[in-house]
């Protein structure tokens, strides 16, 4: 077996690249697994984050991140992960490349948005297209905007938007969701367009129209992909980490985000609600400094048992 490292931490967004920071500097060592260009925040545009002065592209914070976290003295395997198991005393990692073994995982990866793949959604991704209207509804005041999707979190996404944008409009093949959200809608300002779905994203530069099966267009300076989020979640519950109780929709930990797991934490989108940047770095900061304060516990206590 390839020597064990002491933490590795699944996702190269702001919550797995804080745990590496504060995790390397309590001596452990380090593996990030993950793609940097599969955070969400990496075509996210940031004003809300402290000290940030203005708005910044999120794919330069996440270089930024990175570079700090290799200089620190973390390691990077830029592969996705393919399968996760549980040894006795240390747990393996598969990748696309190869496997690792590690005394501790960190699981920031995020929660993957799926993508509607009609024409123009990748090229104007970051450019009036989103996938978090938590994220980048404040770009959009007074403008008009629709959402696409048919479950709660389109739903709830449009009504938020309504604080922001001057015309919100839903695209819905079918509405399923409860009475008491179908209510809310219903009674709200929001124009919506059922039983039909968006055909093609339409735009030179930036999003100006959506082309919808229909054959109607919408006009909108941005759209908001809302159809959930699929793909983080089965790594974890391979191994029996425990979601929460209530949606099943997130990993459920504590304030050491720590999980069910000993040895397993969880930080960012994947434990949970707020979707936002400051969110995600501050449990980063949790998950690897203790992660690194078991690892260093381990190594102690084997060092110190008879041979």
């Amino acid at each position: 077996m390839s020597e064990l490292i002491d933490v590795i931490i699944i996702g190269a967004g702001p919550a797995g690249l804080q745990a590496a920071v504060h995790a390397v500097r309590k001596k452990a060592s380090v593996l990030i697994v993950g793609r940097p260009e599969k955070s969400a925040i990496y075509r996210a545009h940031v004003e809300n984050y402290l000290c940030v002065d203005g708005v910044t592209d999120g794919h330069e914070m996440v270089k930024v991140g990175l570079d700090q976290a290799r200089r620190f003295g973390a390691s990077f395997v830029e592969e996705d992960v393919l399968g996760l198991e549980q040894q006795d005393d240390f747990f393996q990692v598969r990748t696309e490349g190869g496997s690792y073994q590690g005394r501790t995982l960190i699981l920031a990866t995020g929660i993957h948005k799926t993508k509607l793949k009609v024409p123009g959604e990748k090229e104007l991704a970051g450019r009036g297209v989103s996938y978090c209207v938590d994220c980048d509804a404040n770009f959009y005041r007074n403008a008009k905007v629709a959402v696409v999707g048919n479950e709660s979190g389109a739903v709830d996404g449009a009504l938020t938007l309504l604080k922001y944008a001057s015309e919100v409009h839903l695209i819905v093949k079918k509405l399923d969701v409860s009475s008491d959200l179908s209510q809310k809608l219903s009674e709200s300002e929001v124009v919506i367009h059922e039983g039909t779905w968006v055909k093609e994203i339409v735009g030179e530069n930036t999003v100006e129209k959506l082309l919808l099966e229909d054959d109607s267009t919408v006009d909108v300076e941005g759209v908001f992909i809302e159809l959930g989020a699929k793909g983080a979640m089965e790594l974890a519950t391979t191994i029996g980490v425990q979601l929460d109780m209530e949606t099943f929709s997130y990993i459920d930990t504590n304030k050491r985000q720590e999980t069910n797991i000993i040895g397993i934490y969880a930080a960012g989108d994947i434990a949970g609600p707020p979707w936002q940047m400051a969110k995600a770095v501050g449990e980063g900061c949790v998950a690897g400094w203790h992660a690194a304060n078991l690892a260093n516990k381990q190594k102690r206590e084997e060092s110190s048992a008879p041979e």
